[in-house]
């Protein structure tokens, strides 16, 4: 006997999976973030809108209420009739009808009075306000304009489990109607869209017909405004267009030229074949139910396809972030190496840091003496430094600056750098205004170089103290002083001879010498080696991270694109699995 296949997810189960995978999706979509200025970022971010609108104001309820009433929008083209028509199909003059373009500026919902509970609250449309209006007011004139507002009305001559939705034009001149008339359609379950025998083949239309064969809407063309004897042609070349958009099985509804009555509607008979094909939808539970299901499943595939598009374009932006971070950072870090390279070469002892040195030991003297012994060094440098004492600060004061002019310089030239390649990329515009906003002024860079090196300086003297605390050293630590043995690491870290011995010590000439032959007399060859490197460690730390904190300025306002097109991207396959089983279920 085979085993018994587990059991698939009931029904409701998959209906609550796909609901809270839509769920995610829709908040996620709600926290797109996009904040390079590419090619395509403005379509991007109108996809992004209309297809978090398509999710909240029609997927999430539908999957949540698929006994709620079908919601059947009538759509169309400038100056077709639509609102005439919505008018003549409840028999009561409820939409304006008006020369003025556009007329419709404001949607308006007209549901069964048993009905009225389903479109309270925001439970379906929630991206828009309610404004409930007395069934029996007269039609909203045009003019007055309230963005993403819906205007509730019941109507007694509509049947339960059916709503009329009279939307704005689809090529509307007012970007904000068209729009509206965008979101209105994803919301639906039925389009009825209404044109006329003069516009049917107008382009904008049948980019929303072709959306709504992808869509697997159900949808019907109404026809409108028919002159004698021009019907049959005009509905053949019709069929002929849906059928090549997909929509072959669509119902076309002619209506003729006809004078409408005192109140402005069509006569009854003209209309009553829309109207018995909408009843005949909404009377049957079943058939209801079934249409509603199939719509939302399409609706669904179709806004995950909008957001295939959406990661893809997400990735463009992770790639453009990643390439101005790294602008910033190898800009600062080839800084950071022209410095450690100046401060290494020999290159800083020249011009008054040369001078003061030279002022302070006497090196024309002293290298004579190289030869003799290392005591007697000692004594020559120890006599010199006591009858000079303020010449050790003097040499400290020209490292100072020096260091300082050198991160000043650098620090510029590496924002500066940073500045030019982003000027070149027009997307990064609002974030290089804003880092250069954020830099430091030239002022206050400069105090803050010269505190890093006071501190570096600060911390070579500490160093020289801690290593001078064996006895035999203190001695002769003494004897010389602390600031100028301090001064002479000084010395030996910006040559980097690092204690070097003989012909390698050549980088800086016989000025760094004299510094060297001085300290491995106080302190000895091996001590001298650890103390020019952790010195020398402590300069670079010091550089990098003032250089550091300047890259931070430009990085810190690349705020990366969100949510991630990987969670993102894991977040619409997970909807799309849900999607399957929905329409298996």
């Amino acid at each position: 006997m085979s085993a018994a296949a587990a059991p698939g997810p009931s029904s409701e189960g998959v209906v609550q999976q796909a609901r809270e995978a839509v769920r995610v999706l829709r908040e996620e979509l709600g926290g797109l973030y996009l904040p390079y200025d590419l090619a395509g970022t403005a379509g991007a971010l109108r996809c992004r809108d209309r297809v978090r609108d398509q999710l909240g104001d029609y997927v999430l309820p539908r999957l949540a209420s698929a006994d709620a009433p079908l919601l059947a929008v009538v759509g169309g083209s400038t100056g077709a009739g639509k609102s005439t028509l919505v008018s003549s199909l409840v028999r009561q003059p409820v939409a304006a009808s008006s020369p003025i373009r556009p007329t419709t500026r404001r949607p308006m919902l007209l549901h069964a009075p048993d009905d009225a509970a389903w479109f309270e609250g925001g439970r379906v449309l929630g991206s828009l306000a309610r404004l409930r209006v007395d069934p029996h007011a007269p039609a909203t004139p045009p003019g007055g304009h309230t963005p993403r507002e819906l205007e509730l009305r019941s109507c007694e001559a509509l049947p339960e489990g059916l709503a009329l939705v009279d939307a704005p034009d689809v090529d509307s001149l007012v970007e904000d109607n068209r729009d509206l008339a965008a979101t209105l359609l994803s919301a639906a379950d039925l389009w009825v869209f209404v044109t006329t025998a003069s516009r049917y083949a107008d382009a904008v239309p049948w980019e929303h017909l072709r959306e709504a064969a992808l869509r697997q809407i159900t949808a019907a063309v109404v026809l409108d405004r028919v002159p004698p004897g021009a019907g049959e042609q005009v509905e053949t070349d019709l069929r002929h267009r849906l059928e090549a958009a997909g929509l072959g099985g669509a119902p076309v509804f002619t209506l003729p030229e006809t004078a409408r009555d005192a109140e402005g509607l069509l006569p009854g008979e003209v209309v009553l074949p829309v109207r018995r094909w909408l009843e005949a939808l909404a009377a049957d539970e079943q058939i209801r139910r079934n249409l509603a299901r199939r719509t939302v499943v399409g609706a669904l595939g179709h806004a995950l396809g909008e957001c295939d598009r959406l990661c893809a374009h997400l990735e463009v932006q992770e790639r453009q972030h990643d390439a101005l971070v790294h602008v910033a950072v190898s800009r600062h870090r080839e800084a950071l190496e022209r410095v450690e390279r100046v401060t290494a070469d020999g290159s800083m002892l020249r011009g008054e840091v040369l001078a003061r040195w030279q002022d302070l030991v006497g090196t024309g003297d002293l290298l004579r003496s190289l030869e003799g012994r290392v005591g007697r060094l000692r004594d020559r440098v120890s006599a010199l430094l006591r009858g000079r004492p303020v010449s050790a600060d003097r040499v400290e004061e020209a490292v100072e600056s020096s260091l300082t002019a050198l991160l000043i310089a650098e620090s510029r030239r590496a924002a500066l750098e940073v500045e030019q390649d982003w000027l070149r990329q027009d997307c990064a515009c609002r974030q290089r205004v804003r880092a250069l906003e954020q830099l430091e002024a030239e002022e206050d860079l400069a105090l803050r170089a010269a505190e890093v090196v006071r501190q570096w300086q600060g911390d070579v003297l500490a160093l020289v103290r801690s290593e001078g605390s064996d006895r035999r050293v203190t001695a002769r630590l003494v004897s010389l002083g602390v600031n100028g043995v301090g001064v002479a690491l000084m010395i030996v870290v910006l040559a980097h001879t690092g204690g070097l011995t003989g012909a390698e010590v050549g980088i800086a000439g016989g000025t760094a010498l004299v510094a060297q032959r001085l300290l491995e007399a106080v302190f000895g060859d091996q001590a001298l080696r650890t103390m020019t490197v952790r010195a020398r460690a402590d300069l670079a730390r010091r550089c990098e991270e003032l250089l550091g904190a300047q890259e931070q300025v430009f990085t810190g306002t690349l705020a990366p694109p969100s949510p991630g097109s990987a969670l993102l991207h894991g977040s619409v396959e997970t909807c799309r699995a849900s999607a399957a089983l929905l329409e298996q279920a």
